[in-house]
């Protein structure tokens, strides 16, 4: 029996990992569904004749080494140089066009890889740069803001809603969702779904509303650590898992990638590993810039999910633009094929220019967006900026235990816990809040349906 493409990919990712080579038993034993000893000898024997593993030793003690792979092109780190214009109107850099080339290939013309782990161990904090000087120069010139100095997360929370709108829409609309910018701000502002669209578009949507405002709420203490990944994973899975059990959590089952060649990790624990190795490396990165890019490079390259990498990956490069009051990246106008391909530059070939070109460009059109946003947005009003978590927990305290006593509730809270001179405002701006409560605000408040609906149903018996 002939070893298989897919037997021959799973052998190839597990000699990848252990370049000082297996025995034929080692092998047998790390393989899913393992077959007989006598047919993965059969099939190391084959690969062997082929040239795609290499013998040393004998008898028993024989090992098998993956023949050093050829990739398509080296993993350079230069920067974009003369731009030249391709689909979509996205300037790319002469490597940019190289792995767009390649990855525009049919599958059948492109090398098999597994995971290698020396492109994320290769990289080190201060001495490794995705980003150039003079591009995370260029990117803090138009995305620095009037806040910068405030504290965290001052300015995504001045221009929250349209924030909410335009990153949770661009975004699902990268995973194939199929609601339009405004099928996105009705549901978001009024919880309206759109008619004719799948619950699971509409589901897509919300997750990324509620993700955004983990990220805003908690700007001070989110960062790149397991806690806030496992919560923005967990946030933007909800309900869109087949195994529910697996959201928040990291796979221990393999994946594969649709049309690509690349065949993830398979073992827990070195996914596990790299994925600590990815975050302890993100949080030793000074610029905020390199780090939103890295975190854009490593995360889905490693799929440390069973689902919603990317997802995952395009709000945690947000963290630190968020957490330095810089203009957030958006994904507003990211072409969905352009996307793909340079991630699948990553996946297949460990370069990452043809993604860094796209990364610069959609920076440019989000913070130009931001620029005109910020101009057309009143200024954000200074009492809600300065007590929004105490609003948030008033608002959440008076809805789930249903009070009778709403205005003495309101009145104690403020004497308890916001300045003299602001408590009447307070209570007046929480009055305003409870009135405009709807369906399509209550993740703000991490609120269920079901609990503003028996909120709902209380006060109408008063």
């Amino acid at each position: 029996m002939h070893i298989s493409a897919l037997r021959h990919e799973e052998i190839r990712q597990l000699l990848l990992q252990y370049p000082d080579g297996l025995t034929s038993t080692a092998i047998c034993a790390f393989l899913r569904n393992p077959p007989h000893p006598r047919t993965v000898q059969r099939w190391l024997a084959e690969l062997a004749a082929t040239g795609i593993v290499t013998v040393s030793g004998r008898a028993r003690a024989t090992v098998y080494q993956l023949t050093t792979p050829i990739k398509p092109a080296p993993a350079q780190l230069a920067e974009p140089s003369a731009p030249f214009d391709t689909t979509d109107g996205i300037p790319l850099s002469e490597q940019g066009r190289e792995i767009y080339a390649y990855v525009r290939r049919p599958r059948t013309g492109r090398t098999p890889i597994g995971y290698d782990r020396n492109f994320l161990d290769d990289y080190v904090p201060s001495q490794t740069w995705y980003l150039n000087e003079a591009t995370r120069r260029h990117l803090r010139n138009i995305g620095e803001t009037d806040a910068f100095g405030r504290p965290a997360g001052t300015h995504g929370r001045a221009i929250l809603n349209r924030l909410l709108i335009d990153l949770s829409w661009a975004s699902s609309r990268l995973e194939g969702n199929t609601y339009s910018r405004l099928d996105t701000q009705k549901l978001i502002e009024f919880g309206r779904h759109a008619q004719g669209k799948g619950a699971q578009d509409a589901q897509m949507i919300l997750n990324h509303k509620a993700a955004i405002e983990l990220l805003l709420d908690d700007a001070e203490s989110v960062g790149f650590d397991v806690h806030t990944l496992l919560s923005l994973h967990g946030l933007l899975s909800e309900n869109l898992m087949p195994d529910p059990d697996a959201s928040g959590r990291l796979r221990f089952r393999p994946v594969q990638i649709s049309g690509s060649v690349f065949i993830p990790l398979a073992m827990p624990q070195v996914i596990e590993e790299c994925f600590h190795g990815i975050l302890g490396k993100a949080a030793a990165i000074s610029d905020p810039f390199e780090q939103a890019f890295f975190m854009l490079v490593q995360l889905p390259y490693l799929q440390p999910f069973e689902d919603v990498n990317k997802r995952v990956s395009r709000l945690a490069a947000n963290i630190p633009l968020i957490k330095n009051n810089l203009s957030p990246l958006t994904f507003i106008d990211v072409p969905d094929r352009t996307y793909v391909d340079a991630i699948l530059g990553v996946y297949e070939m460990n370069r990452i220019e043809l993604l860094r070109d796209l990364f610069v460009w959609a920076y440019e059109r989000s913070a130009k967006e931001y620029v005109a946003v910020r101009k057309s947005l009143a200024d954000p009003d200074p009492l809600r900026l300065r007590y929004r978590p105490q609003l948030r927990e008033i608002v959440i305290d008076i809805v789930r235990s249903r009070r009778q006593d709403v205005l003495e509730a309101m009145e104690r809270f403020a004497a308890e816990h916001i300045e003299a001179r602001d408590q009447d405002a307070f209570v007046e701006m929480v009055q305003d809040e409870l009135k405009r409560l709807h369906p399509g605000t209550l993740a703000r408040y991490r609120l269920r349906l079901s609990e503003f609906e028996a909120w709902r149903e209380a006060r109408k018996l008063l």
